[in-house]
């Protein structure tokens, strides 16, 4: 192992205790709490983290996995990541402060913002990562001036209309623009090594990888001519988090795997990169959030329901928002749903109820017509599926953190972790471009079994760690 991960970082899971048992203990002693503070937290499945890695080098072999930074950069996640030999995807000076501050050497690190600010650019430089995104002239030109010894990756645009966010309206080079891009970059003396694309979050169509890995080989064709050596391809992101998606990742890396077969065989020299982020993390974070105030509205009743009880709708508020944990609803059009930590009996009635953060004002609506019994102060709701966008660099480099993070792994993983799986430093390339693990994805169907807890083995575990959830 690497070192970058230790027992010490998580909650060793066995058979007999299931992860909504960790939820359970953790929120009763959150409920018990003297201190009448009660916050959000998130457990994180870092064994679901291992099993995607897993399934991602079974489908895709070819490619290596970049972790992109910005989708959740909580220090489990990274350590676990980076001890299974991932590279990382930066957008930002703080995301890059933040990877080498755990030990990730520079050559693992790709700033693929192709829109960086000029001290981003001189950290970068100073701090030995190479490999840089562009996609206009004055991104060159920033570059040309203050890292002159950059390694470029041009990023060109796709046809992401039918994509969840658009991301070409802001990022990317046209095919026409794209020769006098490399002109310039020659005639400034600028190494342009690769191509990169993304084709944006929530694609229905998997054949738009197949299509930007054309315009890809294209830009290729014009590097070559042009006299620059480009090795290097980046797929970008876009790859689902959730199993239920609109499509799965197995049809999506089989279209990749056809594009690049056709254009760029194995053999050809190229190094093929993807910078994936809900894809690791959606599924693997769960978030409990209590319920701090509420109020019962009666409905205005009709003509016929006069004579009756006059319905009633519950407004909840919690303790988290759209503007913290919740900001899907404002990027992504979700609306949460919750599982309840009390089952309700089958007698029990249901009322049409909305939940709302903390903030003041008509925007902060986490859901609306959910029906859910009788609630009240204190309750805790969870919520699955939240590891995606959900926390914030600049809170973990600032010292706190909006939402505490209790971090789980099974021993399954935890050995797949430890074994003999991870290629040698020596193998890596001159660049000293980060390798995937070189084996272990046949293991990816006994990893998929869901990690469990067992009391006896952690009793002591837990107790640290509800000493120091409560502070």
């Amino acid at each position: 192992m690497a070192g970058y991960l230790s027992e010490s970082d998580f909650v060793m899971v066995e058979e007999g205790f299931s992860t909504r048992d960790l939820l359970e203990e953790l929120t009763l002693g959150a409920s018990q709490a003297t201190t009448g503070k009660v916050a959000a937290f998130f457990v994180a499945d870092l064994g679901a983290v291992v099993r995607k890695h897993f399934c991602f080098l079974k489908y895709l072999p070819r490619v290596r996995p970049f972790y992109a930074v910005r989708c959740n950069s909580s220090l489990g996640v990274l350590k676990v990541l980076a001890e299974l030999g991932l590279g990382f995807s930066c957008a930002s000076k703080a995301e890059m402060e933040l990877v080498q501050h755990i030990g990730v050497p520079a050559s693992k690190i790709i700033c693929a913002n192709p829109c960086k600010q000029v001290a981003q650019i001189k950290y970068a430089a100073k701090h030995g990562v190479r490999l840089l995104s562009f996609d206009n002239e004055v991104e060159l030109a920033k570059v040309v001036k203050s890292h002159p010894s950059a390694k470029m990756v041009l990023c060109i645009a796709t046809q992401d209309s039918h994509s969840l966010n658009h991301l070409s309206l802001r990022f990317g080079a046209s095919l026409k623009s794209c020769r006098h891009l490399l002109e310039n970059a020659k005639q400034s003396h600028v190494e342009v090594v690769g191509v990169s694309f993304h084709i944006g979050s929530g694609c229905p169509d998997p054949q738009a990888y197949a299509q930007s890995i054309a315009d890809a080989r294209l830009v290729f064709q014009m590097g070559a001519e042009l006299g620059h050596t480009m090795n290097i391809l980046d797929l970008g992101g876009g790859f689902p988090g959730l199993e239920g998606a609109k499509v799965r990742f197995e049809e999506m890396a089989s279209v990749i795997n056809s594009a690049l077969d056709l254009y760029f065989p194995e053999g050809c020299g190229v190094d093929i990169l993807a910078e994936l982020g809900r894809y690791y993390v959606t599924s693997a974070f769960t978030v409990a959030v209590s319920i701090v105030a509420k109020k019962e509205v009666l409905d205005q009743p009709s003509r016929e329901e006069q004579t009756g009880a006059a319905p009633k709708s519950i407004v909840y508020h919690l303790d988290e928002g759209v503007y913290g944990v919740f900001n899907s609803v404002l990027f992504d059009n979700t609306c949460p749903t919750p599982a309840l930590q009390k089952k309700p009996s089958a007698d029990q009635p249901l009322y049409s109820s909305s939940l709302w953060g903390p903030a003041v004002d008509g925007c902060d609506c986490v859901a609306e017509g959910l029906w859910l019994p009788q609630l009240q102060v204190g309750d805790w709701l969870v919520f699955d599926n939240m590891g995606a966008y959900t926390v914030d660099t600049k809170s973990l480099l600032g010292g706190t953190q909006a939402c505490r993070v209790t971090y789980a792994m099974s021993r399954l993983a935890w050995e797949a972790l430890q074994g003999q799986l991870l290629p040698a430093e020596e193998d890596q390339d001159a660049e000293g471009v980060c390798k995937p693990l070189s084996c272990g994805w046949e293991i990816t169907d006994s990893l998929c079994v869901g990690p469990v807890f067992t009391p006896a083995s952690i009793i002591m575990t837990m107790f640290v760690f509800m000493e120091d959830f409560l502070g």
